[in-house]
């Protein structure tokens, strides 16, 4: 009987969990409609944090991203300067698919990403190769942009091993002239 009490307050929590879960249909109405093909189309800078599950800002860095569109194929050039030294780099190649969602890839990222947008919203949900400590871990990445006005995004990020919470990225994207740098 206490194994039947158990199981049915876990399906309880996990229905309760799953029924506040944000999804993108939420923003259909919101604008302005964010378009990351126009959006990340030249030169762009963001500021982020990553924070542990508990919440502790771990590691501060600076994105400088050279985005480059030709019809439905981009590439978005990154580089990472962390606040502990490390420089690293990412290269998505990204296309733009018919029914308007984003297929994407990149050296540290397993398969491929799928990104969809409704109203001012971008959802981008893949699997990265963590370097750390040197191992290298797959975790699930749930990437959530939110465009504010033409030059400002803001980013939440969700980073997760085995359906557990690990950290949280936020970033603050700027694209107003003149783009700043990094360094």
């Amino acid at each position: 009987m206490m194994h039947l009490y158990k199981y049915s307050f876990l399906f309880a929590t996990i229905l309760f969990l799953s029924s506040c879960s944000t999804s993108l249909e939420d923003y259909q109405e919101s604008h302005p409609s964010f378009d990351i093909k126009n959006y990340f189309n030249g030169d762009v800078v963001a500021w982020g944090i990553v924070q542990d599950h508990t919440n502790k800002v771990n590691r501060r860095f600076c994105v400088e991203i050279k985005g480059d569109w030709q019809g439905n194929k981009g590439v978005l050039a990154e580089t990472f300067y962390f606040n502990d030294g490390e420089i690293s780099y990412r290269n998505w190649q990204l296309t733009k698919q018919l029914d308007g969602t984003y297929k994407g890839t990149a050296e540290d990222v397993e398969g491929v990403a799928i990104g969809k947008h409704n109203g001012f919203a971008f959802q981008f949900n893949y699997t990265l190769n963590l370097a750390l400590e040197g191992d290298t871990y797959q975790v699930s990445m749930d990437d959530w942009m939110y465009q504010l006005d033409e030059f400002r995004v803001m980013n939440k990020t969700s980073m997760t091993k085995f359906g557990v919470e690990v950290a949280n990225i936020t970033l603050f994207f700027d694209k107003e002239l003149p783009v700043k740098q990094c360094q």
